[in-house]
This record gives structure tokens, C-alpha cells and sequence, in this order.
């Protein structure tokens, strides 16, 4: 599949089927995490899989909706604050670095046969809290990850025209 295919392919999926992610997939999705790019390389990031079910116990309680408790596993991505670089105006650049490693992540999975979606809207303090997470560490993202149970909605985008210049 091409890169267009791949991208029109990626959707927020928000039904998973009960099966388990097979271990290759998982490595293979990772291994494209790790490779994405940050500012400065400085790779500002944590990722933590969750799929024991005591865990994704604590983690449904970060976001408590029906759907996302369907998921068979995973994966809490973190921005670690002491690592980030910060540009000579003040602005860091965790949030952007972090960003990108959970899109690749997201079109490593996609095209894999696998579904994400990404979750920014859960209790980040609770989640830290939960997981014991160390002061400089901030979940930033939770992405559910496995095989859709449901169809994609059709993607509402802007024409070209409207955020070209």
C-alpha cells in the first residue's frame, strides 16, 4: 500500500475485537516509534504497553467510556519534560516530538492490519498517579491498539484550497 493509501486507510477506531496483537506486530509498530524524529534528537519520550488486564483496569479509569474498554491492549505515551529540547524563545517541544512518534505509531499499526485512536482527553494526573509515573514524565497520549470492530466514518477535511497558502 502506498503512503496516500496508508493515510486514507488510518481512522479513529473506537470498537476492537477481543483478539490479542500478535508479538511481531507489536515489535514491528515499536521499532517504527523509535525511529521517528524529535527536535535535536533528542527522543523526549516513554511509551508504556499495557495489556495485563489488572492494568488496563487502572488505565479504564483515566477514561472511563464503553469503547475504549474494548480494547485488547495499550500503549500510554509519555513526554519527558527533563529531555525535551526548548527552543531559544522559551517554547518546548515535547508536545510536538511526541506528536509525531504517536502518528507513526498509528500508521505503523494501520498498516499492519491493526486500529488506534488517539486519546488526549482522559485524566492525565490520575493516569500519572496510577502508573506511578516519575515528576518529569507526562502522559500526554493513551492509544488503544488492536482489530477493528467497527467501519470507518467518512474523514471531514477541509478542501486543499482552504489550508494551502
Amino acid at each position: 500500500m502506498n503512503f496516500l493509501e496508508l493515510v486514507k486507510n488510518r481512522y479513529s477506531c473506537r470498537a476492537y475485537k477481543s483478539l490479542s496483537v500478535e508479538r511481531e506486530k507489536l515489535d514491528y509498530i515499536l521499532e517504527c516509534v523509535r525511529l521517528a524524529p524529535s527536535a535535536v534528537n533528542k527522543q523526549p519520550w516513554r511509551f508504556h504497553i499495557v495489556s495485563k488486564e489488572e492494568d488496563k483496569a487502572r488505565l479504564q479509569q483515566c477514561y472511563n467510556r464503553d469503547w475504549f474498554k474494548t480494547a485488547p491492549m495499550y500503549v500510554i505515551a509519555s513526554i519527558l519534560h527533563d529531555e525535551e529540547w526548548v527552543r531559544s524563545d522559551g517554547k518546548h517541544h515535547g508536545d510536538i516530538d511526541i506528536a509525531i512518534a504517536v502518528e507513526h505509531l498509528c500508521l505503523a499499526a494501520t498498516e499492519q492490519g491493526l486500529a488506534t485512536c488517539w486519546v488526549c482527553n482522559f485524566d492525565a494526573a490520575l493516569c500519572k498517579q496510577l502508573f506511578g509515573l516519575p515528576a518529569n514524565e507526562e502522559p500526554a497520549v493513551v492509544i488503544p491498539l488492536g482489530y477493528a470492530d467497527d467501519n470507518p466514518k467518512e474523514k471531514k477535511r477541509k478542501p486543499i484550497e482552504d489550508i494551502i497558502r
